[in-house]
């Protein structure tokens, strides 16, 4: 294997540990409570743009539950970075302004691993290679 490969190697298992490091982490901190605990988030989430609170907790829960899923598989994965970034740079900026570069940083964390995703794409180890045109690379 020469140096080429053996780089190209390197950057899928990279590409795979981000999204499957950073789907599960998102998905076990964020989504699956949501998603488990419903009645009770509905009492604490936030609804900035005045969607009501159902919905508000619903479109969490799309993004921090199907999107990464779909990113832990490969498939879409660019696509579903969208959501995941929205509501990152919701809770931020909108929802928590006052927060310190500190207070936020495991937001901002997750907003640069994410960022990352869309921006290289999921790598060949991904679903994504089985699709045809745009979907493969979304």
């Amino acid at each position: 294997m020469n140096a080429s490969q053996w780089n190209e190697q390197a950057q899928d298992f990279g590409l795979l540990f981000l999204r499957v490091s950073g789907g599960l982490f998102l998905l076990w901190v964020h989504g699956l409570p949501k998603l488990l605990d419903y009645s009770a988030e509905l009492q604490r989430i936030e609804d900035p743009f005045h969607l009501g609170t159902s919905l508000t907790l619903s479109l969490a829960i799309f993004a921090e539950v199907l999107c990464p899923l779909l990113i832990i598989a490969g498939v879409l994965a660019r696509l579903a970075c969208l959501p995941i970034l929205f509501v990152l740079l919701v809770a931020l900026l909108v929802v928590h302004p006052q927060w310190s570069v500190a207070e936020g940083q495991f937001g901002w964390l997750l907003l640069i691993l994410f960022t990352s995703l869309f921006i290289a794409g999921p790598g060949r180890l991904a679903l994504n290679v089985r699709f045809t045109g745009a979907f493969r690379y979304a």
